[in-house]
């Protein structure tokens, strides 16, 4: 893992077209800005964790549960 060091104002980039600034710090909470283009996904890291999950959880389905569904999508 990488550690940077910024004050608010200073900014970091990542790759070539990713650019993240420190907006504001205020006790232990940190407002950052990020500048990316539109194909780039953010998510908060909470968000990206339960996303992964569902996925998961979608791939793991059961010929029974497919079985299932189309009985009820009739």
């Amino acid at each position: 893992m990488l550690v940077i060091s910024r004050k608010p104002g200073e900014a970091f980039v990542i790759g070539s077209d990713v650019i993240v600034k420190i907006l504001k710090i205020e006790g232990s909470e940190v407002k950052i800005g990020i500048s990316a283009p539109q194909h780039v996904k953010i998510y908060r890291w909470e968000i990206y964790e339960k996303v992964l999950q569902e996925n998961k959880l979608a791939s793991q389905t059961s010929p029974e549960n497919v079985k299932d569904l189309r009985e009820v999508i009739k």
